[in-house]
């Protein structure tokens, strides 16, 4: 009635009534339409919430599978080789005092390989379309090492011990495989060589910086630490910088050089060239402050050995290690007197303390042959082989990489570690006769520094991460550089131009 009231007079009864019905359901409508509202907008406000939680959960894998963060990761791995950045678990200080690991080594380079294999997986599961891949290189001589250092554990005196080896073993194997495989472009060597090459700068400037300003005996232990030896009674202060003890030092410093060396005879860019020359002149300085004879040593035997291969080569000039030797002789003149007194001097018994480690060895050798006396435990059984004639001598572990791990593994261990260090001589040196412009200039100074450091071992045990980190990390790249040269070369058969 009241919906009628409103229609005007002249109006039919049927059209009153039809009007009437639409203000009805106009009236019954209105309150409808906000409820109806809500349902159409609360599932997209549900998906947006469900969409972006699983935005948020999968942001760290989307960030890991860029090829940037990729990069980043290696380059703290190749950065971390000087820096050392990291600390140790379940310390074992009586261990290490002797010469052992003093612990479960977590370091920047463990957080990096995890994130490096992390990054690798989403970059191939990212991958739609199906291509087809090669396959994957292993080194059978480096997984029979770690197998046998692996199964060393079932006998080893200290099981716990033994674990800190291993861990630091499979840590460096991956890095080993990451490299092998992963490098696929010569933008990638180049990568990897120039991050060598800024790290041993900064190893070296350190050095120096550390010889004009810190006192010796001055060591930061964590999170980065500085290590200054004294030595004698003169007061002889030898260098390690933020790598460790000095011979530690050395020998990282003489095989950053040689690579250097090589690199000035790749066509670089001004930038580069500049960056491999203050190698040579820093690192050349920061290797004498090293005091380390054996370092000297192995570096004079890779300089040797990469300019005798480069004097035969009938495709390089001689200017560039006439070069070399130019400048290692000008850095020589100030020091000669100091360098003089380290070689032919007294060295307080230095290098007869390790004659009787040697003895220590063998006979531990003697009777454990097939598995050892278990990773890292020279240090733990040598106290059943100790004997009168030791009693005065000095005790720790020998002091020569090749009895060590021989009296740790068995003659299965050290055979597995030749042939894995005489594998990546092998393929180095491959890869250097198939005269590449850039690869084959860059394997012949590896193989020179590996060569090198080969002798360094046999008066040094070199058990800590930086030198193994670094053997292991040029070893993965010299098997990547002998696949890019391997494919190049069938490349030039397969193209046309070579009919």
């Amino acid at each position: 009635m009241n919906a009628a009231r409103m229609l005007s007079p002249g109006t039919s009864n049927n059209v009153r009534l039809e009007d009437a019905n639409d203000v009805y359901a106009g009236a019954v409508d209105f309150p409808l339409k906000p409820r109806m509202a809500e349902e159409r907008i609360s599932p997209r406000l549900r998906s947006l919430g469900a969409n972006s939680l699983v935005v948020a959960i999968l942001s760290p894998f989307l960030v890991l599978a860029s090829s940037r963060v990729q990069r980043v990761l290696l380059g703290v791995v190749v950065l971390d080789i000087p820096i050392q950045l990291g600390t140790s678990l379940f310390l074992r200080p009586d261990q290490a005092a002797l010469g052992a690991l003093k612990g479960l080594s977590i370091s920047a380079t463990t957080l990096a390989v995890a994130g490096l294999y992390a990054s690798w997986f989403m970059r191939a599961v990212a991958k739609r379309t199906p291509q087809p891949h090669a396959s994957l290189h292993f080194n059978l001589p480096l997984l029979f090492y770690l197998a046998m250092t692996a199964l060393s554990v079932s006998v080893a005196q200290d099981a716990v011990l033994s674990s800190f080896e291993v861990f630091l073993l499979i840590e460096a194997c991956l890095i080993y495989f990451y490299v092998a495989n992963a490098v696929q472009t010569h933008e990638d060597v180049r990568f990897i060589v120039s991050l060598l090459m800024i790290g041993g700068l900064f190893e070296s400037l350190v050095i120096i910086a550390m010889r004009l300003t810190v006192t010796p005996s001055t060591t930061w232990d964590f999170p980065i630490h500085i290590i200054a030896e004294r030595v004698g009674k003169d007061g002889l202060m030898r260098i390690g910088g933020t790598i460790g003890v000095p011979n530690v030092a050395g020998g990282y410093l003489s095989i950053i050089l040689v690579c250097a060396a090589s690199l000035l005879l790749v066509e670089l860019s001004r930038l580069q060239r500049w960056l491999a020359i203050s190698v040579i002149a820093f690192g050349s300085v920061a290797l004498i402050f090293t005091f380390s004879r054996g370092a000297w040593m192995a570096f004079v035997l890779a300089i040797t050995l990469l300019g005798f291969v480069i004097s035969r080569h009938r495709g390089f000039s001689l200017k560039v290690p006439l070069a070399i030797l130019a400048i290692l002789a000008l850095l020589y003149l100030p020091f000669h007197n100091t360098i003089s007194a380290r070689l032919l001097g007294k060295d307080e018994g230095s290098g007869e303390a390790r004659i009787p480690l040697n003895s220590l060895a063998i006979r531990m050798i003697e009777d454990n042959p097939v598995l050892g006396v278990g990773a890292n435990n020279f240090t733990v059984a040598m106290d059943r082989y100790v004997t009168s004639e030791f009693r005065h001598a000095w005790l720790w572990a020998v002091h020569n990489k090749y009895l060590l791990v021989l009296a740790e593994t068995g003659f299965g261990g050290l055979l597995a570690y030749l042939a894995f260090l005489l594998s990546t001589l092998r393929r180095g040196w491959q890869c250097w006769r198939m005269q590449d412009a850039v690869l084959s200039p860059l394997a012949l100074g590896f193989v020179a520094g590996i060569a090198g450091h080969m002798l360094h071992q046999g008066v040094d045990l070199f058990r800590g991460r930086p030198l193994q980190q670094l053997v292991w990390l040029i070893a993965g790249l010299l098997a990547a550089m002998h696949r890019l040269c391997v494919a190049d070369q069938q490349d030039k058969v397969l193209s046309p131009t070579a009919w």
